[in-house]
C-alpha cells in the first residue's frame, strides 16, 4: 500500500499498539539503555537483526542512510540484535562486526529474545516504526519497500512537528554483500548445513548427528542439492570438518553465493579453496576469495564466495578446507 502512495500524500497509518519495553536487552552498544518513556517525542525505528544474516545486511545501507539523514530531525534508530547462531551471542563479536559495518546507532543486545517476544516478532530483518507519542504506526518484514518506509519516517517526523524534513529519498548505492539480490536470476533458496534445518543433502548412507563420519565423493547433484565429502561432524546448527581436505559441494543458480563460516574453537585460521564448475572462479570470485579461489576463515561471519559478473546459469560450487575445524552454518544466495 505504501509503495503506491504518491509523494506529498500522507498515508493513513493505523495505530498498531504501543512501543514495547526494551528492558530485556542484556547490554547496549553505542548508547545507554533506552526506554519507551525516554523516547517520547522522538520517532523511533526498531529493526531486528543478526549480523551474519544476508537479508539484514542488504537492508543496512538504507537504515544507515536514514539514521544519518533524519537523526537531527528527531529519528532514533535502534537495532535489536537477536542472534540466530551461537557465535552471535558473543557481545564482543557483535560489537566488532557492527563497527566494521559502520553501524553507530544504538544496538540492544537481545540474546534472550526478550525484545523479540515483546514485539511478537518472527523475522530477520523486521522493521517497526513508532511515532513521537510512543505508538507503533508501521512495520515491514524482510527486504525491500525502502521508499515506503522512508515516506513513513518523513510523515511521522512531520506529525511530530519537525520543520523542514527533507522529502527527497536518500541516495544509496549498495556494494559487496550489501547489494540487493537479483530476483531475475535467483533460483536457489537459503540452505542450512546443520541437521536442525538441513534440506536437499545428498548422503546415500545418511547422517550421524553429532558424530564423526567419513562421507564419500560427491555424486552428481541436481539443482539445489548439496553434499559433504571427507570427515565431518554434522551438528544441530553447524557442520564441522574434522580433517583437512573436507569438501562441500552444491549445485546452485544465482548471481551470488555466500556461506556463513566460523573458525574452530581455538580461533586458528582455516584456509580454503573454491572451485566453480571444477575450475578457479576467476572474475566470478566473491569478496572473500581471490581469482584462484583461495581464502581464509579467520572470524565467524558471512563470506561472499561467488559473484558472477555475466550470465547466470546452473553451476557446481565446491569448497575444500585445507585445515581442520571450520564450522559451516548456511548457504545464502543473491
Amino acid at each position: 500500500m505504501l509503495e503506491g502512495t504518491s509523494r506529498g500524500a500522507a498515508a493513513e497509518l493505523p495505530i498498531e499498539g504501543e512501543l514495547p519495553d526494551l528492558g530485556g536487552a542484556i547490554a547496549w552498544l553505542n548508547s545507554e539503555p533506552l526506554t519507551p518513556a525516554g523516547l517520547r517525542g522522538k520517532v523511533v525505528l526498531v529493526q531486528f537483526c543478526t549480523y551474519s544474516c544476508v537479508n539484514w545486511l542488504r537492508t543496512l545501507p538504507y537504515v544507515r542512510a536514514w539514521d544519518e539523514r533524519y537523526r537531527d530531525d528527531g529519528l532514533v534508530v535502534i537495532g535489536a540484535h537477536s542472534p540466530e547462531f551461537a557465535f552471535e551471542h558473543d557481545v564482543e563479536k557483535v560489537r566488532s562486526a557492527l563497527q566494521a559495518m559502520g553501524v553507530d546507532y544504538p544496538i540492544a543486545i537481545d540474546n534472550d529474545f526478550a525484545i523479540w517476544r515483546a514485539f511478537g516478532n518472527h523475522y530477520w530483518p523486521a522493521l517497526y516504526l513508532a511515532d513521537a507519542q510512543g505508538r507503533l504506526r508501521d512495520h515491514h518484514f524482510g527486504e525491500g519497500r525502502y521508499a515506503g518506509s522512508e515516506r513513513v519516517i518523513q510523515q511521522l517526523l512531520a506529525e511530530a512537528g519537525s520543520p523542514g524534513v527533507d522529502q527527497e529519498p536518500v541516495a544509496v548505492e549498495p556494494r559487496g554483500v550489501e547489494a540487493s539480490a537479483d530476483p531475475d536470476t535467483l533460483g536457489s533458496p537459503e540452505t542450512y548445513v546443520g541437521y536442525d534445518r538441513a534440506q536437499n543433502l545428498v548422503a546415500p548412507a545418511g547422517v550421524l548427528p553429532d558424530r564423526p563420519r567419513v562421507y564419500p565423493e560427491s555424486p552428481p547433484l541436481g539443482l539445489n542439492q548439496w553434499s559433504l565429502s571427507g570427515s565431518w561432524t554434522v551438528g544441530r546448527q553447524a557442520t564441522v570438518v574434522n580433517e583437512a581436505g573436507g569438501r562441500i559441494t552444491v549445485r546452485f543458480h544465482a548471481r551470488d553465493l555466500n556461506l556463513v563460516l566460523g573458525p574452530p574453537a581455538s580461533g586458528a585460521p582455516v584456509r580454503f579453496r573454491v572451485l566453480v564448475d571444477g575450475a578457479a572462479p576467476g572474475p566470478a570470485h566473491g569478496l572473500d576469495v581471490d581469482d584462484e579461489g583461495h581464502g581464509t576463515v579467520a572470524e565467524a561471519r558471512l563470506y561472499q564466495l561467488v559473484r558472477q559478473p555475466g550470465s547466470v546459469a546452473d553451476r557446481t560450487f565446491e569448497i575444500a578446507f585445507l585445515d581442520p575445524g571450520v564450522r559451516a552454518y548456511v548457504f545464502t544466495f543473491g
